[in-house]
């Protein structure tokens, strides 16, 4: 995880929702499980008004049949006491499955909202959350609140309506001993809530750490050959291993406060048995065991019953408590992805075609971040006619890739304004404007499938004729054909069983198939040698005409014959021009295409003992020049 990403992330997570728009934030997700929701907490008030019924029916059975000495009560009180256990058996059964299935329900669409949500973010939002960071609240921070919410529509629906039934049916046996129910719930209440207090911000810290843990894991995968190929996997482990022991710290740290809650329910269940016990053995003893002059032993037998009844509720209740302090945390994150709102959004009425491939720049300012001194992108002007070819060179940080970044609108502009096809950006339906831009980058992405599927990104609907077609222009069909299963030739995860230059041009071929009205390569042949990058330029220049194409590149010969060449630097357009134009005027372009077109051998060496002492431009073209590759050199040697 990079620096940036870690200093973002935290600000996300300190900006915590409140609890109300939490809650209806998170009850949106319910949708189709409301029916589920609702019959849930009615079968368990049902399971549980039939367990309160059944010690009273029982303190009958015991007075009036056996202790009477009826058998015409001991049928009828256990006629009775064996439906309501039936009844309670159906309920609680119902219950269980109600409460199974939306609680997997609702965490099934919470899953759906976190993703599509983060499908319509900018890149503004995007940076904001690191990829560990969504990993962890999709999946992690979801199941927590599926367990919570199952608990809280079952359990903490069954607690409190045994508890407050179990003590009015107490209170109508025995005023005086039901009283020590109310003086040990608000004990247990404080002290639940302090443990609340201390425990929750150790669970917060937890969540982050495991953001760290999954986008070390990510980052560990993606570059798994880099790591392999140093031989860094003992340093790996080692970060990794830091990582997992803040984790397990934090959660001993939390569990062993929590530990206490155990042991303090169980002192109360001790104490009020003894009380209700002592208390009732001495009424029974002054009464007689009459139930004119106070308490009978069937009473005495329901009191037991209801003082566990009620201090087993006071754990449940106790048990939903802490869920809900684990699960806490959890919703204000899920929450922080559900509220963010897209710093890209369509307009009120939104225009619905681009009418042509011309681009305009007019003072655009743009930054990543408000808090940003300096801009990436200052005062730019440039106007592009439709149709026309551009090249873009520059060193690294130049902006290249976050100047075409605001044509597909992924980013807007802080400044200026910014049109395509003779309106701003920010006036057009975003999926037309998608649609007529499409985008190759240097670091392709080809996903699990096969390579038509691949292909079929950029047209779902293009036929296996249109597929190959395109493939043709991009110089890939050649080496798609020795594959055994040609275009239905399975892509691994990421495309690492295809070549980088491979990768590259199925991703221009699929670009291709959008049928755009502007084409962005950003640096998209670097893995290819100099003859089939100028193939893949001459079929774009004869098969789309009419598309607006914009190369970044490192080498001069992938952009010399272009219409308009930009020089940028600092996120400023230097010098524009053609190919005979700069060399004429600008000398880093000059220096450039002179460092590229030197011979080998000899002049080589003279050019490696002057390093020390190259002036600016030519430092400029030392850092383009760094991304030529081999097979360039050895194009230019034949």
């Amino acid at each position: 995880m990079t620096t940036r990403q870690l200093t973002v992330t935290r600000d996300a997570a300190d900006v915590p929702a409140k609890p109300t728009h939490v809650i209806r934030t998170l009850l949106h997700s319910l949708r189709e499980y409301k029916k589920e929701s609702i019959l849930t907490p009615i079968t368990v008030a049902v399971e549980a008004i039939m367990e309160i019924i059944i010690p009273t029916v029982m303190a009958n059975l015991i007075d009036q049949g056996i202790t009477g000495g009826s058998m015409p009560k001991v049928w009828k009180f256990g006629l009775i006491l064996f439906l309501c256990a039936l009844v309670s058996f159906a309920a609680g059964t119902l219950a269980g499955r109600f409460a199974a299935v939306a609680s997997a329900g609702f965490a099934k669409n919470l899953r759906h909202d976190v993703f599509a949500k983060v499908q319509g973010f900018s890149f503004t939002n995007i940076d904001r959350f690191s990829t560990g960071s969504i990993i962890t609240r999709s999946t992690t921070d979801v199941t927590n609140l599926q367990n919570s919410y199952q608990m809280i529509i079952r359990v903490g629906m069954r607690a409190p309506v045994m508890m407050i039934a179990a003590w009015i049916c107490s209170f109508r046996i025995s005023k005086q001993i039901s009283l020590v129910f109310l003086i040990l719930v608000p004990i247990l209440g404080v002290a639940l809530v302090a443990l609340a207090a201390f425990v929750h911000p150790v669970f917060e810290r937890v969540f982050h750490t495991y953001d760290k843990l999954n986008n070390d894991v990510d980052e560990n995968l993606q570059g798994i050959r880099v790591v392999k190929s140093y031989n860094r996997e003992d340093h790996e482990i080692a970060k990794f291993g830091r990582i997992s022991r803040a984790i397990y710290r934090d959660f001993v740290k939390a569990e062993r406060v929590m530990s206490f809650n155990a042991p303090l329910m169980d002192a109360c269940i001790y104490i009020a048995l003894l009380a209700v016990s002592w208390m009732g053995a001495q009424q029974i003893v002054a009464s007689g065991n009459n139930a004119a002059n106070g308490l009978t032993t069937g009473d005495l037998t329901a009191l037991v019953t209801y003082a566990l009844q009620i201090l087993m509720a006071l754990m449940m209740i106790s048990m939903v408590f802490v869920m809900f302090i684990i699960s806490q945390a959890s919703a204000e994150r899920i929450c922080q992805v559900l509220q963010e709102r897209s710093t890209v959004t369509d307009p009120e009425h939104p225009i619905t075609q681009v009418p042509d491939g011309s681009i305009e720049f007019d003072h655009v300012t743009f930054r990543y971040s408000h808090r940003s001194e300096k801009p990436v992108l200052d005062d730019i002007n440039l106007t592009i006619p439709s149709g026309a070819v551009v090249g873009i060179i520059g060193g690294t940080g130049s902006s290249k890739s976050s100047l075409v970044q605001l044509i597909p609108r992924l980013y807007d502009v802080t400044g200026g304004s910014f049109k395509v096809g003779g309106h701003d950006v920010r006036e057009y339906d975003l999926q037309t404007l998608r649609d007529q831009v499409a985008m190759v980058l240097q670091k392709n992405v080809l996903f699990s499938g096969t390579i038509a599927e691949n292909l079929r990104w950029g047209n779902p609907d293009a036929t296996d004729e249109q597929i190959r077609h395109a493939a043709q222009i991009a110089q890939a069909d050649s080496f798609v054909q020795e594959f055994p299963d040609k275009y239905d030739t399975m892509i691994e995860q990421g495309g690492t069983n295809v070549s980088g230059g491979q990768r590259q041009r199925l991703c221009i071929a699929r670009a291709l198939l959008k049928h755009p009205k502007i084409l962005i390569l950003d640096d998209s042949t670097s893995a290819v040698d100099t003859k089939t990058d100028q193939l893949i330029r001459e079929g774009l220049r004869s098969e789309a005409p009419e598309v607006t194409k914009i190369i970044i590149a490192q080498r001069l010969s992938s952009v010399q014959d272009a219409d308009i060449i930009l020089v940028m630097a600092g996120g400023r357009i230097m010098d524009k021009g053609t190919h005979g134009q700069l060399l004429k005027t600008s000398d880093e372009y000059r220096a450039i295409y002179e460092l590229q077109t030197k011979n080998h051998g000899e002049e080589q060496s003279a050019d490696a003992s002057a390093d020390a002492s190259v002036d600016a431009p030519t430092a400029i073209a030392n850092d383009l020049t760094a991304g030529d590759t081999a097979a360039q050199q050895k194009g230019e040697a034949r």
